[in-house]
């Protein structure tokens, strides 16, 4: 959802993809629809009737006279509703507001991102010609393969659940099936799985499935999971994953994975343990033991695996580019092929788990990876966090649909700016240090009232959301974790709650 519109903002806002403004003079303009769905397939946005764009991209009212304000939005609620005009009405009363500025109308009208069932939303009864999407210069019809690919997320049924009549079980690669099994035994040995024939196995953890003849066939994820990329490319024919590492800088990659490469079976398996080994081995290990065993898996290990087990499983192999895992000297790029099935905001609070290929995620739980709770996301951003590097950043792109995400292995700005003032090799003269010595107590004051008027804002931050984690309030203050959390600790009305993976902050009960 875009940002509120508040009147008191009204001489500094600007149009972009997220805010559109229209005359309206001689009723609801025609392109109000179009905009309509465009925000309501992207990520939401307001429209504003009533308003000119001038040359400086400023705003200016036109000139709508409070008399038409009934008629107008009459007409806009009569055709919202109109299902052959719009094919879904995603408002509520509180989402259109009217104001006066300086005796003009304007009437503003808050689109939500729709829902994932929801879409695609489209206008004049026209699937493919009716549905739009916004980019920064404006709304754009959406093309056919778009359109499919918003069809594809509909169903509760994902689309990897389907099972391919046209193929039998000899697509499944038998030692990627082994090497699964395996796996599956030591993380859960004894499960009642393993007494299973391969083809129950198949059955029961979502690889085939009896078509309506009753024969065994494999699904899509059991084709995915275990088949040959030959095989792969006739049911997906934009199937490709690659894995590019470029750590030096003088050579295009230092190593690649494609699974095109004929040199491997090119399944998600296969490719998913492949990466894992290459992202993890130059994870910094400390030592650690449990009994007599040393531990090397620690929390920057499982988020990144995380990272990859989120990319693989929302993917849309349909789409074209493929799957992309870039690692370079300071950051690692997960790339894959779909949007965001719950929306960006959604994902990062999590809690909710609508993954792309819902089998696909099931088979790796059943060996030990991966998250179905919706924590997976927030919890890489609580690692990096803790870790006090650069949050997480996340992009979703449109036309091809494409989710970006990308962990980098830096400290935050502020924080290495903190770091680089404590190593400055400052060491002066006794005399020198006693000439400077007032303007030592001035900074300490004025460090002493920035950290006073920081504590306020975080006690105000905490009245007005009830809890919030470091990272959050580091954000708001805008100061590093580290230092932030140096507050937090020496502040009395404040506690702390959870784990440090989870970890919240709130005001005492008596404050």
């Amino acid at each position: 959802m875009a940002e509120e519109f508040k009147l008191e903002n009204f001489d500094s806002y600007r149009e972009d993809n997220r805010r559109e403004v229209k005359r309206a003079n001689g009723g609801l303009p025609v392109s109000l629809w179009d905009t309509y769905s465009a925000f309501a397939n992207c990520y939401g946005g307001v429209i504003i009737l009533g308003v000119k764009e001038n040359a400086d991209k400023s705003w200016k009212t036109t000139g709508l006279r409070p008399a038409d304000k009934e008629k107008l939005l009459k007409g806009f609620w009569d055709t919202i509703n109109n299902r052959t005009k719009v094919n879904i009405n995603l408002l509520t009363d509180e989402d259109v507001r009217t104001y006066d500025v300086d005796g003009d109308l304007i009437i503003v009208i808050n689109v939500p991102r729709a829902r994932r069932e929801h879409r695609p939303v489209y206008i004049n009864d026209n699937l493919f010609g009716g549905t739009f999407r916004r980019n920064w210069e404006g709304d754009y019809h959406c093309t056919p393969a778009e359109v499919r690919a918003m069809l594809r997320d509909e169903p509760d049924e994902t689309s990897d659940m389907k099972i391919l009549e046209d193929m039998d079980l000899s697509v499944i690669d038998p030692e990627s099936l082994q090497a699964y099994r395996n796996r599956h035994n030591a993380w859960k040995p004894g499960h009642v799985f393993q007494k299973d024939t391969d083809e129950l196995y198949l059955r029961h953890i979502g690889a085939a499935a009896y078509d309506h003849a009753g024969a065994l066939r494999p699904t899509a994820a059991g084709l995915l999971m275990f088949g040959h990329e030959y095989d792969i490319v006739r049911e997906f024919p934009n199937y490709f994953l690659d894995y590019q590492e470029m750590l030096d800088p003088s050579i295009r990659w230092t190593d690649r994975i494609q699974s095109s490469s004929g040199d491997w079976t090119g399944n998600v398996l296969e490719f998913f343990f492949r990466v894992n080994n290459k992202l993890a081995k130059d994870i910094k290990t400390p030592f650690r033991m449990e009994g007599s065993a040393r531990i090397d898996d620690t929390p920057v290990h499982k988020a990144v695996r995380e990272a990859l087990i989120n990319c693989l499983a929302n993917a849309d192999f349909f789409i074209t580019r493929g799957v992309v895992v870039r690692k370079e000297a300071d950051r690692i790029v997960f790339e894959n092929p779909g949007s965001i099935r719950v929306g960006k905001k959604q994902m990062v609070e999590g809690g909710i788990s609508e993954p792309r290929n819902q089998a696909i995620l099931k088979m790796f739980n059943l060996i030990g990876y991966g998250e179905r709770a919706g924590s997976g996301v927030p919890d890489i951003f609580s690692v990096w966090s803790q870790e006090g590097w650069a949050e997480p950043a996340i992009e979703e792109q449109y036309g091809p649909d494409r989710t970006i995400v990308t962990l980098e292995f830096r400290k935050q700005a502020k924080k290495l700016g903190e770091e680089v003032r404590r190593r400055s090799p400052a060491k002066k003269s006794g005399e020198e240090a006693r000439r400077r010595s007032p303007a030592k107590k001035s900074g300490e004051v004025g460090k002493r009232l920035r950290t006073v008027e920081r504590e306020k804002k975080i006690t105000e931050y905490l009245a007005d959301n009830g809890s919030a984690t470091t990272a959050e309030l580091a954000d708001y203050i805008g100061l590093g974790v580290s230092r932030t959390r140096e507050i937090l600790a020496a502040m009395n009305n404040v506690e702390a709650e959870g784990a440090t993976s989870s970890r919240v902050y709130k005001l005492k009960i008596e404050q």
